[in-house]
């Protein structure tokens, strides 16, 4: 008697791989899009943090805000982020408004924060959503 096992799988089994995975990756890709969004909303976060930071160490020294960001240090006026989510510029003299504005693709992914604000005052723009 000859034996006729065989070994590999059925489309059927394929098929219910192939649906499982497409379940999992439907899932799985709208999480990572939105991840990936918040965490290149921390870099400008991050950056307006740090030019207010440089700007009142820049107030104690000389009793005016700087009116260019290459007073303060940064190589450029707007300055781009590490990784070019946002520019970042800073304006006034008697208080500062600093705008950090999305460039390329976080433009298009966050809507919410095409830009993030701060002011001398402490006022944090546009929303809260923006500030988390």
């Amino acid at each position: 008697m000859k034996n006729n096992s065989s070994h590999g799988f059925t489309l059927i089994e394929l098929m219910i791989v192939v649906a499982v995975v497409g379940i999992l990756a439907a899932i799985a890709y709208p999480s990572y899009i939105e991840y990936i969004t918040r965490s290149g909303r921390s870099e400008g976060v991050s950056a307006v943090m740090n030019v207010a930071n440089l700007q009142e160490q820049y107030y104690l020294d000389n009793r005016v805000y700087a009116t260019d960001m290459t007073k303060l240090g940064l190589a450029a006026d707007p300055f781009v982020t590490e990784h070019g989510h946002y520019s970042v510029a800073s304006a006034g003299t008697s208080s500062f408004t600093i705008t950090a504005t999305a460039q390329g693709s976080q433009a298009s992914r966050d809507s919410t924060c095409t830009t993030i604000t701060m002011t001398s005052a402490g006022v944090k723009g546009p929303s809260t959503e923006c500030w988390k």
